[in-house]
Formats: C-alpha cells, sequence, structure tokens
C-alpha cells in the first residue's frame, strides 16, 4: 500500500524525516554528495529564503507499507513564470526508490495542485532559483557529485521516462586537467584587457582576512553581476538583496581566495568575477547532513589539501562581456589552482546551448563527465 502525505512548512519534524530520506537512501553511495540539513531548513524556511515572496511550496513524502519510499516538493514560482510568460509548476527534491507506482504517488500529488492552480506544464528538477541544484543526472553516473550538484539512481531516468517526460533543456558539467604552468596567450590579454579599460584586481586574499566588511561589499556587488549576467538564462527569475545576501554566506562558507577573482572598473563597480571551491563531497558524505562532528574532520582536509576545484559562478557585467574581461578571472583562477598543486578543475551545469561559457575552457582540452537535464510533463486539465 502506498500513501502521500503533505509536509507541512512548519513542520520541523517532518522536513527533517523528507531531508533524511535523501540522506538514508544513498548511504554508502561513493558517488552522492547529500544536502548538510542548514542548508535545506533554510531552503524551506518562508522566514529565511526570501523566494517566498513570490513562490509557494508544498512538500509530500510517500510510504510504502509504512516505511518513507519517496518524496517530491512543488514550486509554483510565480515570478519565473511571470518572467517568462509560463505557466509552470516546478518539481524539486525528487527522491524515490526504485518502484514506479511509488513515482506514480508522489507525482499525482503536484499534477493535482498544477491543475488547482492552472498551469499548463511540470518542469524540473527545479528549485526556488539558478543558484540551486537543478537538473536530474543522466550522464555520468559512475562521477561524484559536487556541492552544487545532487546526485540520482540510473533508475530515475526510467521512471520519468515512464510517465511520459519530455527533455526541456539540459546541462553539461566538464573536467579540466590543470596545467602546470600557465598559458602566456591568456596571461597577455588579461594584462592587455586590464590596462586597456582600467581595471584593477581585488586583493582578495588581504579583504578576506584583514577588512571581512569590505570584501562582504565586493561579493554583493558580484551577485549584482551575476544577477544582471544570468537573466536570460533558462529558469532564473530577479534576485533581491536578501537572496542575494544568503550566496555570499555560502560562498564564504568555503571561500579560498587562491580560488577566487573580483575585477572592478574606474568607478569601483565589479565588472567580472569568478568563484571556485575545493571538492567537499566526502565530507557532506561522511557528515550525513551535518558538519559537525563526523564530517569536520574531512571538510578540514577538503578545505587545506586541495585536489579537485568546483566552478561554482563567473559573471560579466553586461557593458564588458565582449570585452575579452573574463580572461583575467581565467588567468587569476588558474594560477590559484597551480599555486594550491590542484588535480582537476570541474565546470558547474552548463546549459548546453550557452557556447559563450563553454569557449572559456575550450584551450585546455575540457572532457565532458556528466549531463543533467530538466523534465516536462504536460498537466491534462480534465484528468
Amino acid at each position: 500500500m502506498i500513501e502521500v502525505k503533505e509536509i507541512a512548512l512548519g513542520d520541523k519534524r517532518g522536513k527533517k524525516k523528507f531531508f533524511k530520506f535523501l540522506i538514508d537512501l544513498y548511504r554508502g553511495n561513493e558517488y552522492a554528495a547529500p544536502n548538510f540539513y542548514f542548508d535545506e531548513f533554510a531552503e524551506f524556511d518562508p522566514a529565511v529564503n526570501d523566494a517566498f515572496r513570490f513562490a509557494d511550496c508544498r512538500m509530500f513524502l510517500a510510504y510504502k507499507d509504512g516505511k518513507i519510499a519517496g518524496r517530491i516538493a512543488g514550486i509554483w514560482h510565480r515570478g519565473a513564470n511571470e518572467k517568462f510568460g509560463k505557466n509552470e509548476l516546478r518539481f524539486t527534491r525528487f527522491d524515490v526508490i526504485d518502484d514506479f507506482e511509488v513515482t506514480k504517488a508522489l507525482f499525482a500529488k503536484l499534477y493535482e495542485w498544477a491543475r488547482e492552480l492552472g498551469m499548463t506544464e511540470i518542469i524540473g528538477p527545479m528549485s526556488f532559483s539558478d543558484l540551486n541544484e537543478e537538473g536530474m543526472l543522466i550522464e555520468g553516473f559512475d562521477k561524484e557529485a559536487s556541492y552544487i550538484e545532487l546526485y540520482n539512481y540510473p533508475y530515475y531516468v526510467e521512471h520519468m521516462e515512464k510517465l511520459g517526460a519530455y527533455k526541456v533543456v539540459d546541462w553539461t558539467s566538464y573536467e579540466i586537467k590543470v596545467p602546470e604552468r600557465l598559458d602566456e596567450r591568456v596571461h597577455s590579454l588579461a594584462e592587455i584587457i586590464l590596462e586597456k579599460y582600467n581595471f584593477r584586481v581585488v586583493d582578495v586574499a588581504y579583504l578576506s582576512k584583514h577588512d571581512k566588511k569590505k570584501m562582504r561589499e565586493v561579493m554583493m556587488k558580484c551577485m549584482d553581476v551575476l544577477d544582471e549576467a544570468f537573466a536570460p538564462l533558462f529558469g532564473t527569475s530577479p534576485l533581491n538583496e536578501k537572496q542575494k545576501a544568503r550566496e555570499v554566506a555560502s560562498v564564504e562558507q568555503v571561500f579560498v581566495p587562491e580560488l577566487a577573482c573580483a575585477v572592478v572598473d574606474e568607478n569601483d563597480d565589479v565588472a567580472v568575477y569568478g568563484f571556485m571551491m575545493p571538492r567537499i563531497s566526502e565530507a557532506m558524505r561522511k557528515g550525513r547532513g551535518r558538519i559537525f562532528f563526523r564530517g569536520l574532520m574531512p571538510f578540514i582536509k577538503a578545505m587545506t589539501n586541495i585536489e579537485r576545484a568546483d566552478m561554482m559562478s563567473v559573471g560579466v557585467r553586461n557593458k564588458y562581456a565582449n570585452t575579452g574581461a573574463v580572461s583575467i578571472v581565467i588567468d587569476r583562477c588558474l594560477a590559484g589552482l597551480i599555486k594550491l598543486g590542484v588535480k582537476y578543475l570541474e565546470t558547474g551545469p552548463e546549459l548546453e546551448e550557452n557556447n559563450k561559457i563553454q569557449q572559456l575552457w575550450k584551450s585546455w582540452d575540457p572532457r565532458l563527465i556528466k549531463r543533467r537535464r530538466c523534465w516536462g510533463l504536460k498537466v491534462d486539465p480534465e484528468n
């Protein structure tokens, strides 16, 4: 017998069961990187996540013979729908045992809600913003998930296909072997651009140690650039100051000066930036949802002995988009990777048609290692 129960947003005990199901489902899996409880509770707390001002959310747990067998959350993102002229209901945090009947029962709840709202399509996995995990893994099941990705078993894809789901967009991730030395062509171009546009590279190492307030101001300006640069991309919605501050706080948790670059123009506005982070997936697995105490030593090791780094985001202010300014970020971040002895850099999920971002890495023979999909499901208003 399968029963689906809704979890109220104010039900902390129920939400913990919702979050813990993922951790239990992937226990012992060497590729998964389960989210931290504090991140998930913040994401689904209207008092913390300011996206709730223009989005509603419902959370569901499926039980089979009295045991939790699956979960899903639906997001009615009024802001994104208004921006793109859509009538979509998003799904996120979909996880399930290998039982298609459980999957059907979970999505039945979303179909029901979508009809109530007059939505014509269900898409996902998509969360509240483009800053969150998005897309279901369809290739690369033998690759470790990063902090900004969710892992899923291959049978999820079979379940979606049985539901009649179709491709909306795909995201790709690439692995780059860090070179032993800087590319002189990129370095020379970076120096030319710095002089031509009177740019200045922010000393993030100094600020992060001696002036944290100023460092936070710079990072908030980087979020302004992200908001502007990412605006045309699929699924994005404008970020307010509270959302930007949350993202800055997330970056601060994994901040390594050598893996960050911010470039300002003559008005002291950020023109281009880039953030990378150490791979902390092992700490996420061992911590089982928490840093303390089981995940603490793996976290410290990951932050101080960095073998693999993950690209979080790169952004260029629109007026500098075609100036070559991004070469400065690539040059400085590569220098940081080499200095720290990092062996591999993995790009974050990139929209497959986003040729501009993919061109950034072509000189270093990037290797496609993962593909993620946003699925779509048509909503029949009658059934």
